[in-house]
């Protein structure tokens, strides 16, 4: 389910919000590896192959890390300090946390 509010998009899903499994750490085949970041470069997300991922924010290098895994459109992150997060692709755009997210040429 999706809506807006106050010119948010908002993506909510039925996903388990418990920490994904060790076992589904693995390479990633999708077309959503690589870097994504907000429009002014301020967070950076690289989306390994290997099933993790690294967030940079301003000069903050690996500011956070975990493990992700795509279903369809929809992204689900597991911060490696227990946080949990979802996103979603559309048209080519990251729509997470309330950013948007852009690959990076």
């Amino acid at each position: 389910m999706s809506g807006t509010i106050a010119g948010a998009q908002l993506v909510t899903t039925d996903f388990p919000r418990s920490p994904l499994p060790e076992a589904l750490t693995e390479p990633q085949t999708h077309e959503f590896v690589g870097m994504w970041v907000t429009e002014d470069g301020h967070i950076r997300h690289d989306l390994l192959p290997n099933g993790r991922y690294d967030e940079a924010r301003g000069n903050r290098e690996s500011a956070y890390q975990g493990r992700y895994h795509v279903t369809g459109d929809i992204i689900q992150y597991w911060d490696d300090t227990g946080f949990y997060a979802d996103g979603q692709f559309r048209d080519g755009v990251l729509y997470h946390g309330g950013y948007i997210f852009y690959r990076e040429k």
